[in-house]
């Protein structure tokens, strides 16, 4: 493999479904954890919710609408029923309460119980819930190029996803920083730094977390339908790494910060083909196996993770004053 090939495949993931679904995942997360200061790690359960929400009732015959404000209720009824008995819990218990919950979601998702409904560990295939989201594209047939890529217009891992996903991605951003600079947004950023303060000044803490759990869970449903489009619904796809990815792509881009989610999915996915294409081209097979570099590639994205918390634990945008790990 030439070098200018593994810089246009590494560069293809800025572009990705699966570099825009983390990202709007990592925007849910920042309003848990960079604006309210809630130790979600259960994002990966939202996202289930998500993608089995529009991916069974498309299955069923909904319009695209009704797909989407399913996948949102969800999500929702998520928040609701994490929120009410965990919210008064401290960080390390939610942290523990809503890793237990997302992996409830997945053990139900592929139980054989649910195979009817979710089809089980074999999961949803694309061609039972694409077909109307592909329907809507304005693209004609075919395949585009467009600088260094060459894409299908509405098929599989298509040019529409791409639109549609990274469109997505901008109007999160535009409401984060919309949120971010809002009376309610000063109120999540209070409850960060001292919820008693914020309590005796008459707000309701706990109506405040519910409303940023559920807006930073709606983002996380969104970005597993994003997830989900050109592949098939399957729950192990959307187990305890999704989330551990996010935190991973949140901390490094940045936690309270508008645009950290963004630069960190595309730094993470963009660095971590870029070493996997280069350890396949350059080294034999027979030194090291394609298992072996998948596994490395993760040790040397671990490493880098590491070198930030120790040298830049605010992140590549983060600023130390407003959020650090040693805050």
């Amino acid at each position: 493999m030439d070098f200018l090939t593994i810089i246009t495949n590494s560069l293809g993931e800025l572009i990705a479904p699966t570099t825009a679904a983390y990202a709007l995942a990592a925007i849910g997360l920042n309003i848990h954890f960079g604006m309210t200061g809630l130790f979600n790690m259960g994002q990966a359960g939202f996202m289930l919710l998500g993608a089995y929400g529009f991916a069974i009732t498309q299955s069923m015959g909904w319009s695209i609408l009704g797909s989407l404000c399913m996948a949102l209720f969800l999500s929702f009824l998520f928040a609701l029923l994490l929120g009410i008995p965990t919210l008064k819990l401290g960080p390390d218990y939610l942290s523990m309460v809503t890793l237990a919950a997302a992996e409830i979601v997945r053990i139900i998702g592929r139980s054989t119980a649910m195979t009817k409904l979710t089809g089980g560990s074999g999961g949803i295939s694309p061609q039972d819930f694409t077909e109307k989201f592909e329907a809507l594209s304005p693209l004609p047939d075919g395949q585009s190029t467009f600088l260094l890529w060459t894409y299908s217009n509405n098929t599989a891992n298509s040019w529409w996803i791409r639109i549609v996903a990274w469109v997505l991605v901008g109007i999160a951003l535009f409401l984060t920083w919309r949120w971010f600079n809002s009376p309610w947004g000063r109120v999540l950023k209070g409850i960060r730094e001292d919820e008693n303060a914020v309590r005796s000044l008459g707000k309701s803490v706990t109506r405040f977390k519910i409303q940023s759990l559920f807006l930073g869970g709606a983002f996380g449903a969104l970005a597993g339908i994003i997830f989900v489009l050109p592949r098939s619904v399957q729950p192990d796809s959307l187990g305890r790494q999704v989330t551990f990815y996010t935190w991973t792509i949140l901390l490094m881009g940045g936690a309270a910060t508008v645009f950290g989610p963004l630069i960190g999915s595309c730094v993470l996915w963009v660095a971590l083909t870029l070493i996997k294409e280069f350890m396949r081209g350059t080294i034999p097979t027979t030194v090291i196996s394609s298992d072996q570099v998948e596994a490395l590639g993760w040790v040397i994205m671990g490493i880098a993770l590491m070198c930030i918390v120790i040298f830049r634990p605010q992140g590549i945008l983060g600023d130390r004053k407003e959020l650090a790990f040693n805050a």
